[in-house]
């Protein structure tokens, strides 16, 4: 190239206006039309800016630069996206970042505010090599920071608190806030919940322990909060710990509340050359026990070699064949007027938690059937033996919801059906290709099943938790996008 071309364009790159792709932004805004508007951290790991959702659909997050695909660790406006025109976040001098979409309408705002004039004269909108996006006067005080209000994700050295929260995202590809929460509940201890339109219910730590301290938990402390370190090392105030299978590895590393209610803590690791996340824990090894994964009338089941199954009940019938949280309908009806005109089926090892009509101990199992009988919402009853106390307990049932069959369930369930019996043309709907909810594949480095003992209680004991090959299964919704497709 002629040299007085290359020093025209040197000068042309000089003056051409420069793009937002630095770590600090101070008073002005970042534009959705312009992919290049966005923060990325001084260690280049970590960018800020918009993120398309959807078609025309944009939310303000920040995402991991350095991994196989773009790994979203935070958003802004996860349930109230904006378009690709005009949109934009600003910041104020009264000291606030507000989102604003393409008709100027405020979807998302810090609500804070400067604290002296100075300060709103030296504000500075700051992303970290953390990934924490730090709001911040030219001191360094911090006025808002992103770390405060996570979405699904917690990134080492930040802290889960009493007044904040993982919500996961409703499916790989819709990033709106879905069905499971992790939270400090009113005794202070952190539990999974899932959050259903009609139906709540806490499934970790173990819900059949009537007190977290047999899960290895404390509800006496008055403080709430959690933090991962670097090293892999998680630890809350009610005493719930965990140290992944690297632990001490020098890396990057996410604990994810993921849309399948499965808490997981992901390590980035280099595998033929490219760097990915592979799962180094999980709180389920048994999916199943996860609450929410179907509606009503359902089971599940897992094992490690076929993955997790989900089927209707004898008599059942899926309500919808492409999505399996609407659950199964009955193929028959049951008379109430009559209770000579029902009878019972027994299903070996299968547990409905929850819904329980009333509670009977050390009953037969005729008594059980007639405390059922007697009441025309009741579905059926779990009958099982107490170790302890040396008999059989009853509960019936008025919903049969969160059905998990497992050979380690030493209890029956008896389900109540015509006495006439089902129709001859009623097989049980099964799903081996369909997930279940949202279910995600999940690997470690080598796909080998790996186990780390974790402070939590379950059936009585603690629940090992596991490190699996791929759940069988594919993601819902869109794959997650290249950071490549980010990078302009």
């Amino acid at each position: 190239m002629d040299i007085s071309i290359l020093f025209f364009l040197l000068c042309l790159l000089q003056t051409l206006p420069l793009s937002k792709t630095f770590d600090t932004l101070i008073g002005t805004s970042l534009s959705v039309e312009k992919p290049s508007d966005k923060l990325v951290s001084a260690n280049g790991e970590y960018s800020a800016g918009f993120y398309p959702v959807g078609d025309n659909a944009f939310c303000f997050a920040i995402w991991f630069n350095k991994s196989l695909v773009c790994n979203v660790v935070w958003m802004a406006n996860r349930d109230d996206p904006v378009d690709g025109q005009v949109s934009q976040l600003s910041l104020l001098k009264e000291g606030k970042l507000i989102l604003t979409n393409s008709v100027g309408i405020t979807v998302w705002t810090t609500r804070t505010a400067a604290l002296t004039t100075s300060d709103a004269s030296n504000l500075q909108l700051q992303l970290l090599n953390t990934g924490n996006l730090v709001l911040h006067n030219s001191t360094g005080f911090v006025i808002w920071q992103s770390f405060d209000s996570p979405t699904d994700t917690l990134l080492p050295q930040q802290t889960l608190t009493m007044v904040s929260s993982l919500i996961s995202k409703r499916s790989q590809g819709d990033y709106s806030s879905g069905n499971y929460l992790l939270s400090f509940n009113d005794d202070n201890v952190l539990r999974l919940l899932f959050q259903g339109p009609k139906i709540s219910s806490i499934y970790w730590p173990d819900p059949s322990l009537a007190d977290p301290g047999l899960a290895e938990r404390s509800k006496y402390g008055t403080r709430r909060h959690a933090v991962l370190n670097d090293s892999g090392y998680f630890e809350s105030t009610d005493y719930f710990t965990f140290i992944t299978t690297d632990y001490g590895v020098v890396t990057h590393r996410r604990l994810t509340l993921d849309p399948d209610g499965n808490l997981r803590l992901y390590s980035l690791q280099e595998m033929n050359g490219v760097w990915d996340w592979f799962v180094t824990l999980q709180a389920f090894s048994d999916p199943c026990k996860i609450h929410g994964i179907y509606g009503l009338n359902g089971v599940c089941s897992y094992d490690h070699v076929s993955g997790r199954k989900c089927s209707c009940l004898q008599g059942f019938k899926m309500k919808d064949h492409t999505d399996w949280s609407y659950g199964c309908e009955p193929e028959f009806s049951v008379s109430c007027d009559n209770i000579n005109e029902s009878s019972f089926i027994q299903l070996a090892h299968v547990e409905y938690y929850g819904s329980d009509i009333d509670f009977y101990q050390n009953h037969t199992l005729q008594l059980c059937q007639d405390e059922c009988l007697k009441r025309c919402n009741c579905k059926g009853f779990n009958y099982k033996f107490s170790v302890n106390d040396s008999f059989y307990n009853c509960y019936p049932k008025f919903r049969l919801l969160n059905g998990r069959q497992s050979p380690n369930f030493e209890a029956d369930f008896y389900l109540r059906i015509p006495k006439a019996g089902l129709p001859n043309n009623t097989t049980p709907d099964q799903e081996f290709e369909l997930n279940c909810s949202g279910e995600l594949p999940v690997r470690n480095k080598n796909n080998i099943p790996r186990t780390c003992e974790m402070q939590n209680g379950e059936e009585h004991a603690k629940e090992k938790i596991h490190t699996t090959q791929n759940l069988r299964g594919s993601p819902l919704g869109l794959r997650p996008q290249s950071c490549s497709d980010l990078s302009l």
